[in-house]
C-alpha cells in the first residue's frame, strides 16, 4: 500500500507559500503532526495537509449577514 506524502516544497507549491512559511505554520497547534521525517525533511499525508486546508477555509469565511433577513437595517419612522 502506497503512502501518499508531501514535503515543505509540495506544500508551499499547493499553498502558494514559501517553504519557510510552510516550517513556521508547521509550529502551529492546528497543523498536522508529520508522517516522518526523513534526511530531507518532515513529510506529512496528503490527506491531513488538504484536511487543514479546509478546515482553515471554513473558519476564514465571514459569518453570514442576518441584519437584511431581520429589517434590523431599516430606519424607524
Amino acid at each position: 500500500m502506497s503512502r501518499h506524502l508531501m514535503g515543505a516544497g509540495e506544500i508551499a507549491r499547493r499553498l502558494g507559500l514559501s517553504r519557510q512559511r510552510i516550517q513556521q505554520l508547521a509550529e502551529r497547534d492546528d497543523w498536522p503532526a508529520p508522517y516522518d521525517e526523513l534526511a530531507m525533511g518532515r513529510v506529512w499525508l496528503i490527506a491531513d495537509i488538504e484536511d487543514w486546508i479546509r478546515r482553515q477555509r471554513v473558519e476564514q469565511q465571514p459569518a453570514p449577514d442576518t441584519t437584511a433577513a431581520t429589517g434590523d437595517d431599516q430606519p424607524d419612522g
